[in-house]
């Protein structure tokens, strides 16, 4: 995974992450401004994503090794945002779009997607009894010895 894709994955999960829980999240005291957006610490936020995103745990030894400030780490990553702003920006580039079977982008959580269901005939029975076991086509081999 490259680093473009590897931020807007991060991207998504977090957002998808705030809005699922975003009930607790904004009574938690964890809030702080920083180049005038409001948005959860920065150690909040990579604390969530390193148990959503297997790869930025495998990536993080090698981050705080080169720069151990959490805020630094957020900006790079694209996430020194207002969840509450860019979920809100979503929403209305979402609406905008023509309606289409898939989106690029989705946050719909699980309970709204509707399970695809495909109705399968029941079995069928067998037309005929094969106790014998005779095998297919007739063939000798095919027969049980007796």
């Amino acid at each position: 995974m490259n680093s473009k894709q590897l931020r807007r994955s991060l991207k998504i999960k977090w957002l998808t992450y705030y809005r699922d829980n975003r009930e607790w999240i904004d009574k938690l005291g964890i809030w702080v401004t920083s180049n005038g957006h409001r948005r959860p610490s920065s150690g909040f936020i990579l604390g969530a994503l390193a148990t959503l995103e297997p790869d930025l745990t495998n990536l993080l030894p090698l981050v705080v090794d080169l720069s151990s400030n959490p805020d630094r780490i957020i900006s790079a990553l694209g996430l020194d945002t207002s969840p509450v702003k860019e979920l809100a920006a979503l929403e209305k580039a979402h609406k905008m779009l023509p309606s289409s079977p898939q989106s690029e982008v989705s946050l719909a959580s699980a309970e709204a997607v509707t399970p695809l269901t495909i109705d399968a005939p029941p079995p069928l029975s067998p037309a005929y009894d094969d106790e014998a076991c005779s095998g297919a086509g007739g063939r000798e081999v095919d027969r049980p010895r007796t």
